[in-house]
């Protein structure tokens, strides 16, 4: 059976100095799945953009701020993430350059910059506890990985690294 996941892409926004990360706290709709914890930027993919376009919109979109320079970090595929079982596969980066002044909240919550040795203490999604050492390791290594979900919890992490040069 083909796979046919929900695209999504994630952003991961750097301060100037790279020790902080800019993350959404979704603290404004109780409703919402995500409610109470942190997360980077993004969403779903629309139909005619490419995964760089679709990022780029999503940060404008959710922090007021235009991309300058991104990197893609790596893939996840989550087979049974979404609310009702859906596959879901995302595209993550790192934004270390942007211009522009965040916005202080979105319709999804408050907008903060945390030091990044402080994100693994906020509530985040079980599996981000995996996938985000990859994406704040400095050497900035591209992993690939896919991460089964049952019930909304995270059944095991598998990836791989390809290391990146950097002169």
């Amino acid at each position: 059976m083909p796979y046919t996941p929900i695209l999504a892409t994630l952003g991961y926004v750097f301060s100037p100095d790279g020790r902080q990360v800019l993350m959404v706290h979704r603290n404004a709709r109780p409703a919402d799945p995500h409610f109470g914890k942190y997360n980077g930027l993004g969403g779903k993919l629309e139909s005619c953009e490419d995964v760089v376009t679709g990022m780029r919109r999503e940060i404008q979109e959710e922090a007021g701020i235009t991309c300058d320079s991104l990197h893609l970090a790596g893939t996840v595929s989550w087979p049974g993430f979404g609310k009702h079982g859906e596959d879901w596969f995302g595209f993550l980066f790192r934004i270390d350059q942007f211009h522009g002044e965040p916005v202080a909240t979105n319709p999804e919550g408050t907008l903060e910059w945390i030091e990044i040795e402080r994100v693994s203490a906020l509530p985040l999604w079980d599996g981000d506890r995996y996938f985000l050492p990859l994406v704040f390791d400095r050497s900035h290594p591209q992993f690939h990985g896919v991460m089964p979900y049952q019930d909304g919890r995270p059944l095991r992490w598998d990836y791989s690294v390809i290391p990146t040069s950097r002169s």
